[in-house]
């Protein structure tokens, strides 16, 4: 069977997708480990910056206390640097000197001395500033701060670098993956393309090319010594049944010739061929069923076939003997349904099943033949409201020779190979059979696949 194109597709992306994430993954860890070494760096050397300023003023207010700090604050001021915020106010908070005209607000004094403890950020003038205040003794207020402005710019050009990379990344991770599952299911592929043709009836199909001395390579051996198996196997068993099937086919027939110069025993004779026709119907029917599965697959002698009249045509000898046997009979074909196939093969199949429903239904049982068009193909239906089948047989009814102990019981005559037939016809037209589980009687559904050259 063929694997849809999607499920393919899906199988093929996934490896694809995670390498691609786990790529992406583990190089966003290091660009962000190294973002996270950045910013730390950055961030002490703009305490380290604004400890500076401190320890200036520091000993500037153990000289000359705050008359001190006011000239280096207006200096400051005077140099114009745009950097930084320094701030002195009077106790009743208006400004002493300082570069900014008033306190920011919501900053309030934090700490003690002209350490960093106590240190804060806070935005102002559209990004960020690490601050100390303190209030002096006296309650001078005091502002040192420093702009964080080139940290936050030098940090996004690192995000939107970090950024373009991954995305490189991504991309690169995609196309690597993509070359790696990409060769991994073109190997798997030719695999999958042996196991169609295998699965359509070819079991001498086989890998062509070399095979590479890795796990692909041993695989492709492997599932060739299984074929080359398979199909030693399945000639043997066809030839010993054809042989079987031939070799007692003639002597029964030579048989009856003989049977047909004896005189005077006429009842016994006429038994006697009654039970060799009888089993030579049963070799036929072998026969038939090897040459039906021999040929599946192969292709070969099939041909346009109008599967719409075939079917009418067995329906309408068939017809009279149900109405005989006192079956409520009806039929829905829908005209002009092509197939590729063996017009014999497919008339000996309906009939098989029109019979076998006729020979098992009672008088007052329906028996229905459907015939209609799908998305995906034909689908012809045979079913009637007979005795059905005992659940045990449901796995088993299209296995040669397979009865049910009340069909025996019952005396109804039969070898259990119509069905057998049915499946091996089935088989060779790459149509698929299937039992629908209904209330009552027994119903078999078989989907064929439409003809190339139908709309």
């Amino acid at each position: 069977m063929r694997v849809p194109a999607a499920f393919r597709a899906r199988a093929a992306l996934r490896p694809v997708a995670f390498v691609a994430v786990a790529f992406a993954a583990l190089s966003f860890v290091a660009m962000w480990a190294q973002y996270s070494l950045v910013e730390a760096r950055l961030t002490e050397n703009a305490r380290r910056l604004l400890a500076a300023d401190l320890d200036g003023f520091a000993a500037l207010y153990d000289q000359r206390r705050i008359i001190a700090l006011r000239q280096a604050i207006e200096y400051r001021a005077a140099a114009g640097e745009g950097d930084e915020i320094l701030l002195l106010l009077q106790r009743d908070g208006t400004v002493l000197a300082g570069t900014r005209g008033a306190w920011p607000e919501g900053l309030g004094a934090a700490g003690h001395g002209f350490g960093l403890d106590g240190a804060q950020m806070f935005r102002d003038g559209g990004h960020r500033w690490l601050a100390v205040a303190r209030e002096l003794p006296g309650g001078f207020p005091l502002l040192a701060a420093r702009s964080l402005a080139p940290m936050d710019a030098t940090l996004a050009a690192l995000r939107a670098t970090m950024a373009a990379l991954a995305g490189a990344m991504g991309i690169a991770g995609l196309g690597v993956g993509w070359l790696a599952a990409r060769g991994a299911m073109r190997r798997i592929g030719r695999i999958n393309a042996l196991a169609d043709r295998v699965a359509a009836g070819d079991l001498s199909a086989r890998l062509d090319g070399a095979r590479a001395p890795d796990e692909f390579g041993l695989l492709e051996t492997h599932v060739h010594a299984m074929l080359d198996r398979i199909e030693n196997l399945n000639r043997a068993t066809h030839r010993l049944s054809d042989t079987i099937a031939h070799e007692l086919r003639t002597p029964l027939n030579r048989m009856m010739q003989k049977l047909g110069r004896i005189e005077g025993q006429a009842h016994v004779t006429d038994a006697l061929r009654a039970e060799m026709r009888n089993a030579i119907r049963v070799f036929d029917s072998l026969l038939d069923i090897s040459r039906a599965e021999a040929d599946q697959g192969s292709g070969g002698g099939l041909v346009p076939v109008d599967l719409s009249a075939t079917a009418a045509e067995v329906w309408e000898l068939y017809e009279p003997m149900a109405e005989e046997a006192g079956l409520s009979v009806r039929s829905a074909v829908v005209p002009g349904l092509r197939v590729l196939g063996d017009r014999n093969l497919i008339a000996q199949m309906v009939a098989n099943l029109l019979d076998n429903a006729i020979k098992y239904c009672a008088p007052g049982d329906a028996l229905t033949l459907d015939l209609r068009e799908t998305p995906d193909g034909h689908l012809l239906r045979v079913a009637d409201t007979g005795p059905g089948l005992p659940p045990s047989m449901r796995e088993a009814v299209f296995d040669r020779f397979s009865r049910a102990d009340r069909d025996r019981d019952r005396g109804i005559a039969g070898h259990g190979l119509g069905l057998a037939l049915v499946r091996a016809i089935a088989l060779r037209h790459g149509a698929r059979l299937a039992l629908p589980v209904v209330e009552k009687g027994f119903e078999v559904e078989i989907a064929w696949p439409k003809l190339g050259a139908d709309p």
